[in-house]
C-alpha cells in the first residue's frame, strides 16, 4: 500500500470521530488497525451488492429451509424439490452483467442455506451436481464471470446444516442429539471441508456466513475457521455471522435509525418481501423506495446488499431485473456521491441523507421529491465555495441567515427552478476545507 493511501484510510476513520455533535451515532466500537483499513477499503468503496437466493427451495417457491424446520412442509417434501431443480436457463454471464448495470461493485451468492444443499461438487453432504437434474457446478461459472465484469465475489455459507446427520438440530421441534461431542466434531470437520473446498477453489473476496445462532464461537471452532480461510487468502472478508470474528455488521432488513456503532456495517434487504424465489409474492419494493432506502444507508455510512431471488430454471423475475436497471440508471448519474464516500452528516444537521468525499472537503446531499422551497442546513462551520446540482451542473442560489461570532447560521438552499430527478436528486457543496460541525458547548447559557 502506498503511504499516501494509508494516511486516507486512516483520516477517514479519525475524521468521522470528530464530527462534533455525532459522537454517540458515528464512533465506531474502536479504532480498526491499519491492515484492516486496507483489507476492507474495497468493500468501504464499494457501497452496493446484490444477494442472490438460489436454491431447490425455489422448485415450489416456499420459505428456503425454513419451511420445514418450522414445519409448514414435511422434511421428506421440502427434499422431493431436487428432481426439479434444473437450473435449464442459467446465464451466469447475464447475471453477472445485470449486476454490473445495477451499479453494485459485489455480489453474494448462496452456496449452500441451512438445508445443506450445496450448489457446487462438493466432495461431502447434497448438493445439485449429483442429486438434481441440474447436474453441473453452479458457482464456479457464476466466479468466472463476476471477475470478468471487474466485480468483487461473495459467497454465502450458513454454519447450521439441517439436513446433516451430524447436526444436533433437525427441526425447531426435534434434535437428533444433545452433548455427543465425537458427533459434533464429526460436523465441524465437515463444515470446515466444505469451506476449505469453496475458498480453494474459488478464491472469494467474501465469505457471508449465516445460521451461527444455535451454537457459540467456540463450539463453531470460529477462530479454527478464520484461520483456515486467512491462510488461504489473507485479504478475505468475513462478516460478523462467524461470531466473534467478522469484519462487518450485518443487520438484516430493518433499515438503521441511527448509525451502528460497527465501524463497516451491511444492511441485507430483499426487493420483495421474500429471499428466495417465490411466485406469489408481488410486493415488490419501487425503485423510489429502493434508493431512497440505498442513499440513507450509504448516507450512516454502510452498503446496501439488496436481495434478489432466482427461479429453479435459474431466470430472474422481470420486477427484480427492473429494480436493478432502474437503481442503476440513478447510481450511474451521482458516482462521485456515492463510491469512496464517508457518512454524511447527522439528520440534526440536515434532514435527509448525505455523504463526504474521502477528502470531506464536498457535502452531498440527497433531495427526495420536489422541495417546496429552499433545502436546509444546519450547524455547518465551513464556508461554501460552491454548490452545484449533479447531473445538470447548475450553479445554485445559497443564503446564510443568522450568522454569529462562533455560531454559524442557517444555511439555505434554492432549487427553485431546477430539473430534478424524479427519484432523488444530489447536491454537492464545495467546502473550504475538510467539514467542520458546530457543536454547542455543554455550559453554555441562553442569550437575551
Amino acid at each position: 500500500m502506498k503511504k499516501s493511501a494509508a494516511k486516507r484510510l486512516l483520516f477517514t476513520v479519525l475524521a468521522g470521530l470528530s464530527f462534533a455533535g455525532a459522537a454517540q451515532t458515528t464512533a465506531p466500537e474502536s479504532v480498526p488497525s491499519a491492515a484492516e483499513m486496507q483489507r476492507m477499503q474495497w468493500f468501504k468503496d464499494a457501497k452496493l451488492g446484490i444477494f442472490i437466493h438460489w436454491g431447490i427451495y425455489a422448485v415450489d417457491g416456499i420459505d428456503e429451509s425454513w419451511s420445514f424446520f418450522n414445519g409448514k412442509i414435511s422434511y421428506p417434501d421440502y427434499m422431493k424439490q431436487l428432481h426439479g431443480f434444473t437450473a435449464s436457463h442459467y446465464d451466469p454471464q447475464a447475471w453477472a452483467d445485470l449486476i454490473k448495470r445495477s451499479g453494485a461493485r459485489y455480489a453474494v451468492l448462496t452456496t449452500r442455506h441451512h438445508d445443506g444443499v450445496a450448489l457446487w461438487d462438493s466432495a461431502q453432504g447434497i448438493n445439485v451436481v449429483k442429486d438434481t437434474p441440474a447436474g453441473r457446478d453452479l458457482v464456479g461459472p457464476f466466479v468466472q464471470a463476476l471477475r470478468k465484469d471487474g466485480l468483487k465475489v461473495g459467497l454465502y455459507y450458513s454454519l447450521a446444516d439441517w439436513s446433516s446427520p451430524d447436526y444436533d438440530v433437525f427441526t425447531r421441534k426435534e434434535k437428533r442429539y444433545s452433548n455427543d461431542p465425537v458427533r459434533w466434531q464429526r460436523f465441524v470437520s465437515y463444515y470446515q471441508g466444505q469451506l476449505r473446498e469453496l475458498s480453494q477453489r474459488y478464491h472469494p473476496d467474501l465469505f457471508w456466513f449465516d445460521g451461527d445462532w444455535e451454537h457459540t464461537a467456540q463450539q463453531w471452532q470460529a477462530d479454527k475457521t478464520r484461520e483456515m480461510l486467512r491462510n488461504d487468502n489473507p485479504q478475505v472478508i468475513l462478516n460478523a455471522r462467524l461470531p466473534g470474528n467478522g469484519d462487518y455488521a450485518t443487520p438484516e432488513q430493518g433499515p438503521p435509525i441511527t448509525r451502528p456503532a460497527a465501524t463497516y456495517w451491511e444492511l441485507c434487504l430483499t426487493t420483495n418481501d421474500s429471499w428466495g424465489y417465490q411466485q406469489r409474492d408481488h410486493d415488490f419494493k419501487t425503485p423510489t423506495q429502493v434508493i431512497g432506502l440505498f442513499a440513507d444507508t450509504i448516507g450512516m455510512g454502510g452498503n446496501l446488499l439488496l436481495d434478489i431471488g432466482a427461479r429453479a430454471d435459474g431466470t430472474i423475475p422481470q420486477e427484480q431485473v427492473d429494480i436493478l436497471d432502474a437503481l442503476g440508471h440513478w447510481i450511474h448519474q451521482y458516482p462521485q456521491a456515492i463510491y469512496g464516500t464517508d457518512a454524511g452528516v447527522p439528520k440534526d444537521y440536515y434532514s435527509g441523507p448525505s455523504t463526504l468525499s474521502a477528502d470531506h472537503r464536498t457535502l452531498f446531499l440527497f433531495v427526495d421529491g420536489k422541495p417546496n422551497g429552499p433545502i436546509l442546513v444546519k450547524g455547518l462551520m465551513n464556508k461554501v465555495v460552491d454548490a452545484r446540482l449533479l447531473g445538470s451542473n447548475a450553479a445554485l442560489k445559497t443564503q446564510l441567515i443568522g450568522n454569529a461570532v462562533n455560531v454559524p447560521g442557517l444555511l439555505y438552499i434554492d432549487l427553485a427552478g431546477q430539473t430534478l430527478d424524479p427519484q432523488m436528486s444530489v447536491v454537492a457543496l464545495q467546502l473550504d476545507g475538510p467539514l467542520k460541525l458546530y457543536k454547542k458547548p455543554a455550559d453554555a447559557s441562553a442569550g437575551g
